[in-house]
């Protein structure tokens, strides 16, 4: 049998057709645009993320036997707020994860609201690209829009009710849109309360593995399959990964190095960071993890290497980092291009050099996004440390995760081993997972990672550079606190 695995992330879709053991069988991408309407603000159109599924399916299937496609399973950008009225439209651009405009909102739920209250309501507080800040700024400043929503769902939710017609969502997509009481896998009523709408506006509730429907009539004609396909709720980008990665079940850790970053620590037992610097959500194999998210990772590189240095040759530039130079650059970078979130919570703060010369090549340049990027994802790291989590290894995926130099970066700055899985395809590898479970192939997620994951490599920390990296990072740390109060003026 075939699985079709979906990635709807911020820049493309990308497709995969999986068969039951794992194989990859083969895999498209479809892109589209991100709106900028006002600095800070983050959009897209829904209508570009169906045509690009409903178009590219097809295309993935071309050669093949469609009659062989089980289910559908996707894993796609979190938090986003898709609003459809009572006949099912859509009324308004989506706005993303990474949108900053919600920080009164913000403010007001942290401030005024209380960090406690959200924390016992929700197990997180507010953060700038959370959906219910978004919900609160819509009634704000689009009072006729707001008053006209019938749904609210997220990015691969609207995929979902195009290909089934069931407004659905999962339980760890909907952990980060500060309206679900994580603990109890319920909507939160005072949440609901606080936003001015209803659990009638808001989509059914689903775990990530089971089947929320299947292929409208219409829809598999499209398409090409038959009408019996299963399609899985599916997971948030980060979730399906760790599926993806094999990381599900008690004490495992992934970290990604995609368009963001995150460190992502699985448990069987709720629990939240006492100072919610790390978000606590449900994770798509019925269990819970604690997550910190950094908005720009892997984007920060592409930044500097096609907007800024125009080139494209990722290893060649990678190649003039020797191993002498490790630990020892002079140059520093935060990586804050677009505010950040774990752990400090600042929409103001910004991506800054500092520490250059006369003498300063494009290589230091280089390497020090690569540091800077793996100095923000320790400082999560840390956070979780603080709290009496044991992380000696972790899986490694993600666009960034293919560089070698990077990775090798990344394991001295942690002090730990990274490990990459022998299929690293991220969440559509991960939503094709999931609809095997939806579709009955594997009785749970855990025993369908435990027959399909494998470990390909690994690379482990170096004493002596790790204590390099040690002293670097401790100046690292230094530097956001010193620029903190310096952000808001330079805006």
């Amino acid at each position: 049998m075939l699985y079709i695995g979906v990635d709807l992330g911020t820049s493309a879709v990308k497709l995969e057709l999986v068969d039951e053991n794992g194989n990859i069988k083969n895999e498209i991408s479809r892109s589209y645009p991100v709106r900028f309407p006002h600095p800070g603000w983050s959009e897209q159109d829904p209508d570009d993320w169906k045509k690009a599924v409903l178009e590219g399916i097809p295309e993935l299937l071309k050669g093949f036997d469609a009659s062989q496609v089980r289910g559908i399973g996707a894993g796609g950008q979190m938090h986003g707020l898709v609003v459809l009225d009572d006949e099912d439209r859509v009324i308004r651009p989506a706005i993303l994860w990474n949108d900053g405009r919600t920080q009164k909102e913000v403010d007001h739920l942290n401030e005024e609201v209380g960090r406690r209250k959200l924390s016992e309501w929700t197990a997180n507080i507010a953060f700038a690209g959370f959906t219910a800040p978004k919900i609160l700024w819509m009634r704000e400043n689009e009072k006729e829009n707001f008053d006209r929503i019938s749904k609210i769902m997220l990015p691969k939710d609207y995929i979902n009710y195009v290909l089934t017609g069931v407004h659905c969502t999962d339980f760890s997509d909907a952990s980060g849109m500060l309206l679900l009481d994580v603990k109890n896998r319920r909507w939160s009523e005072e949440m609901l309360r606080e936003c001015g709408i209803t659990e009638k506006q808001l989509p059914k509730l689903f775990e990530s593995y089971e089947c929320v429907g299947t292929l409208k009539k219409d829809v598999a004609a499209l398409l090409g399959l038959k009408e019996d396909v299963v399609v899985a709720a599916g997971a948030g980008d980060n979730a399906a990964a760790a599926v993806g990665t094999g990381v599900v079940g008690n004490g495992g850790c992934n970290i990604s190095l995609g368009t963001s970053g995150t460190v992502f620590i699985t448990s069987d037992r709720f629990g939240v960071d006492p100072n919610n610097a790390l978000h606590s959500f449900d994770h798509a194999d019925g269990g819970y993890h604690l997550m910190g998210c950094m908005l720009s990772a892997a984007s920060c590189l592409k930044w500097l290497m096609e907007d800024i240095l125009h080139s494209t040759d990722y290893t060649g530039e990678q190649a003039a980092i020797t191993e002498d130079k490790l630990g020892r650059n002079q140059v520093f970078f935060l990586p804050y291009m677009m505010g950040e979130r774990s752990p400090i919570n600042d929409v103001r703060a910004r991506g800054t050099f500092i520490g250059m010369t006369m003498s300063t090549t494009r290589a230091d340049l280089i390497q020090a996004v690569l540091e800077g990027v793996s100095f923000a994802i320790r400082d999560s790291l840390e956070v979780a440390r603080s709290l009496g989590i044991d992380i000696s290894s972790s899986m490694i995926c993600g666009g960034g995760a293919k560089s070698p130099l990077w990775q090798k970066i990344m394991a001295n700055v942690l002090g730990i081993t990274l490990k990459k899985a022998a299929t690293e395809q991220g969440p559509g590898f991960g939503g094709a997972i999931l609809a095997m479970v939806a579709s009955g192939a594997y009785p749970t997620v855990g025993d369908a990672c435990g027959k399909l994951i494998t470990v390909a490599s690994e690379v482990g920390p170096d004493r002596e550079l790790t204590a390099r990296y040690e002293e670097r990072y401790r100046a690292f740390r230094k530097i956001y606190p010193t620029l903190k109060e310096l952000f808001p003026q330079l805006q």
